[in-house]
């Protein structure tokens, strides 16, 4: 997988959004403006930060050498995953679980003014 590809998935789940608050090489996707996944896009060996849930933030460490604790992050809840090294549908069920992570623990209000269509 490549850093566009990781990309598309992101932005395919509702109510993402992408920037690049810290320089120009460091693309974040948000839901609810919190954080799932982060990425440094010029990696030659690209990997994206993920939050997960802890218990299982070991279990992937574990299961798969692609994945470390989270690096510059909270080791607890986040883990750098090695894109390139894991298969795609391992690394999509990783930021389906980042990105759930996040959405479940934005603020009901936030998550309702989310969803709720347009006036």
């Amino acid at each position: 997988m490549h850093i566009e590809q990781l990309r598309e998935i992101c932005l395919a789940f509702p109510h993402v959004t992408e920037d690049f608050p810290f320089d120009q090489k460091t693309l974040v996707c948000r839901v609810g403006n919190k954080i799932f996944a982060l990425t440094d896009i010029e990696e030659v060996e690209p990997s994206v930060n993920l939050k997960c849930d802890p218990e299982l933030a070991t279990a992937w460490r574990e299961q798969y050498s692609a994945v470390k604790p989270g690096y510059h992050m909270n080791k607890k809840h986040w883990n750098t995953v090695h894109i390139h090294a894991l298969p795609e549908h391992i690394v999509h069920q990783m930021l389906q679980h980042s990105y759930d992570c996040v959405w479940k623990n934005l603020p009901l209000k936030v998550r309702k003014q989310l969803t709720s269509p347009e006036p």
